[in-house]
């Protein structure tokens, strides 16, 4: 396969950084490049260097997403536990600023124990499906769902209302305009308990309508907040930049081992044709032969969350969307039933990788030694085929993947080298 690279044939960043380097030289000799690179790796370097990323894209079906009152909302609602249905649950408990927007833990908790590893938060704007399944299109319809999920939030949708009503009338009409009249709202919800459910059904459809656009502009400020979270420079982005302005002594920001990394990593590894780009991510799913936590029962990955999402009144199509149809392309032409989606899950961001443990969508490996061991190995997958190449094995996309003990060392030691910092809003 080849790797889907974000670069601008030899983009904007390596003309700006050639441009410095070439200035530099002029005003003193710098020290001869200690590592050289063919003109094919050093577009693949600079399309990978975290500058590429740029601003956040705008997102059609949020209008609401650059608006800075709607983004202080979203903070507060984002740390408000009355979100909840012990009161003690808010985005922020899984989402930690102190951690890089996630937990740390196996397994995501809130309520109860759920399935699934929680992902960080930093450039999460930049992907056109959220959730290790793509069961959501937008950042405002993903903040959305844990709040209902029993094993999250566990809340219904017109206590929320409640809420907004009698806590944030103020802020949401800065940021949304007027409140609808809601009335007296009881604990209701389509997706709630055998009660909420009933109270959901006996509510006029108006007054439904009005809850879901309430609840919907709750997603969409969270989103104005969420989408302000950034990766900041790390020591492989001034790595980059050295190589890139032809420095050589600057080039000693990354270590023999940390340089062997990048080779396997951009090389025999093949690392880079899924985790390229900016953010080291091609932003799809991949079945890689990841072992379930109950073989028994192995998660279907996005196979379901096809399904889901396109059965989701909050995607881009739906009626709580700012979006026109066709600017929802990446909705309209997805199919829901491609065998390649069995079992497969999302590509996640290498950045900062090193300080995240445990990996993989259900934190089924400790180290991130583990996870290269995995694909050296290339197992044969529980559910669906995995696309990793075995030995032998005639692969349309790929080859078998050989890494030995220090090769893997040595890409762990690469990996390490994109920790950076995470920026918040102010």
């Amino acid at each position: 396969m080849k790797p889907r690279i974000h670069a601008l044939a030899m983009g904007t960043l390596w003309v700006a950084l050639l441009g410095v380097g070439l200035s530099v030289v002029a005003a003193q000799a710098l020290a001869p490049l200690r590592d050289l690179w063919s003109p094919s790796e050093l577009q693949v370097l600079a399309s990978m260097h975290i500058r590429e990323a740029g601003p956040r894209p705008q997102d059609p079906s949020n209008a609401y997403e650059s608006n800075p009152h709607a983004a202080r909302l979203g903070e507060a609602l984002f740390n408000d536990v009355r979100l909840s249905r012990n009161g003690r649950v808010s985005c922020a408990s899984c989402h930690s600023a102190s951690g890089q927007f996630e937990d740390g833990k196996r397994l995501g908790e809130g309520l109860a124990r759920g399935t699934r590893r929680t992902m960080p938060l930093p450039g999460a704007s930049h992907t056109p499906f959220l959730f290790w399944d793509g069961r959501k299109d937008s950042l405002w319809s993903q903040a959305l769902g844990p709040m209902e999920d029993p094993a999250e939030h566990g809340g219904n949708r017109a206590k929320f209302a409640r809420i907004i009503q009698e806590h944030y009338a103020h802020d949401y009409r800065r940021a949304f305009g007027e409140l609808p009249a809601l009335g007296t709202l009881p604990d209701a919800s389509p997706l709630g308990s055998p009660a909420e459910k009933a109270a959901w059904a006996a509510m006029p459809e108006p007054t439904r309508d009005r809850v879901n656009r309430v609840f919907a502009n709750m997603g969409k400020a969270i989103a104005a907040y969420e989408s302000r979270i950034s990766y900041g420079p790390s020591r492989f982005d001034r790595y980059v930049e050295a190589t890139l302005a032809r420095d050589g002594q600057a080039q000693a920001v990354f270590s023999p081992q940390d340089v062997r990394g990048l080779r396997v990593f951009l090389g025999k590894g093949q690392c880079v044709s899924c985790h390229n780009g900016p953010l080291m991510t091609d932003h799809a799913f991949h079945n890689t032969g990841v072992p379930p936590l109950d073989p028994t029962r192995p998660d279907r990955g996005r196979a379901d969350g096809l399904r889901k999402l396109l059965a989701d009144p909050f995607n881009c199509l739906g009626p709580y969307s700012d979006a026109k149809p066709p600017q929802c392309g990446e909705l309209n032409f997805l199919s829901s039933d491609d065998p390649g989606s069995l079992a497969a899950f999302r590509t996640p961001s290498l950045r900062n990788v090193a300080a995240r443990a445990p990996y993989m969508h259900a934190g089924q490996f400790a180290t991130l030694e583990d996870v290269l061991r995995h694909y050296a190995e290339s197992p044969r997958a529980v559910l669906g085929h995995s696309e990793l190449a075995r030995p032998g094995e005639k692969h349309a996309e790929r080859q078998t993947i050989t890494l030995g003990d220090r090769d893997i060392a040595d890409l762990a030691a690469f990996l390490r080298t994109l920790d950076g910092p995470v920026n918040q809003p102010r």
